[in-house]
């Protein structure tokens, strides 16, 4: 039986960016433990679509913290462990022949990501792109390969797409929708976007699903038919849950939570991909799948730990890298009633404003002045 006064399942980047607040919030030996699935430290995810997958990151640059972080501040770090069950009513964690005893219990199980359900689809050819592991496997996948598919047109479409067809990979995307990511975009800057990349190499097969693979051949719902030896599908996650569910813990979209973070148990929390929180700064419920808001509800959460009263507040915010273009964007463009633009739309040097009356409620900023990134990073106050 181990025991620790709080114990954070999950062990990405909630795990290491709580671990890091604990830290400074002077959490004593012994009182902090992570129990997690994967075989690694907690480590960053942007790069596994990103430096990591282009080479330019190893196993080691992506940890978040260090393995000595871990062992100086006796912070107890269990692998490899797959917790079957969570027994609210002892406080108790049971799997992988181990139990863990706990005060305090922060559930950050994260996400899977949404699995092809097609005829071809378990073919070695197919990966998903979720795991340090999974980048490993296609990063080593990306430089033998001639003809990538790249199934969705998110963020991970996007950028491994972009990575693909960097390392000289002839790279098909292939969407069911009109134009590039049609829920964020505005129809200038798909047009931008797709542009940029057809320059580059990239191939584009709009309003299509793959309906089956056969070898190296896929077949598309228009008909088409594509050839590949590598197949990427970024169709999205879905955050796991059932654990919190057995448990009797209240599930909604993600583990449902208070402004908090506190789920419907007593001295349990969730944070990252799995929590279904109030934004109280735009009034409304949300999930966020993304690296910022895994990094600020971690460190919340080991700061109302540690004694901080505050409720959780915080500005959507994520970042993209593709090709040699960085972007950010903040806000929630819901109910926006027009875009306004600053710079040329049609160049690298622009950024999108959505209004909502006079005030903006989210802002894309791509190479702009340092000035206009301050200005959106605030645009919960503007107006």
């Amino acid at each position: 039986m181990h025991e620790y006064r709080t114990i954070l399942l999950g062990g990405g980047m909630v795990a290491g960016y709580s671990a890091k607040e604990f830290v400074e919030a002077g959490v004593k030996a012994g009182e902090l433990g992570i129990v997690s699935a994967d075989n690694a430290l907690p480590y960053e995810r942007p790069p596994l679509s990103k430096g990591f997958l282009g080479g330019k990151e190893n196993e080691t640059s992506v940890l978040i913290n260090p393995e000595e972080f871990y062992r100086e501040h006796g912070i107890g770090v269990h692998l490899n462990i797959q917790i079957e069950r969570i027994d609210l009513s002892s406080q108790r964690l049971v799997g992988g022949g181990e139990e863990f005893r706990f005060q305090n219990l922060i559930l950050a199980t994260g996400a899977r990501p949404r699995t092809l359900s097609i005829p071809g689809a378990q073919s070695d050819s197919v990966i998903y792109l979720r795991s340090l592991s999974d980048s490993t496997r296609l990063r080593d996948r990306l430089k033998s390969a001639k003809k990538v598919v790249v199934i969705g047109v998110g963020f991970i479409g996007m950028e491994v797409a972009s990575q693909s067809a960097q390392q000289g990979c002839e790279t098909t995307m292939v969407f069911p929708e009109e134009r590039i990511w049609r829920s964020f975009f505005t129809p200038e800057m798909s047009q931008f976007f797709q542009k940029y990349y057809e320059d580059r190499g990239v191939h584009f097969a709009p309003d299509a699903k793959v309906e089956s693979m056969h070898g190296s051949s896929i077949e598309l719902s228009n008909g088409k038919k594509i050839e590949a030896d590598l197949v990427v599908a970024g169709i999205g996650v879905s955050p796991m849950t059932e654990i919190a569910e057995a448990a009797g813990i209240d599930v909604q979209n993600g583990i449902v939570v208070n402004e908090f973070l506190q789920t419907t148990a007593a001295n349990v929390y969730a944070a990252g991909d799995v929590a279904n929180y109030p934004d109280v700064l735009f009034g409304k419920r949300r999930r966020v799948e993304h690296w910022d808001n895994a990094v600020k509800q971690g460190q919340y959460v080991a700061r109302h730990l540690s004694g901080r009263p505050e409720r959780f507040e915080n500005i959507p915010y994520f970042f993209s890298d593709v090709f040699d273009l960085s972007y950010e964007f903040w806000g929630d463009t819901t109910g926006a009633e027009r875009t306004e633009y600053r710079g040329d739309v049609q160049s690298k040097s622009f950024s999108a404003w959505w209004l909502k009356g006079n005030r903006a409620v989210a802002a894309f900023v791509m190479n702009r002045a340092d000035a206009e990134r301050e200005e959106a990073s605030q645009l919960h106050y503007i107006g």
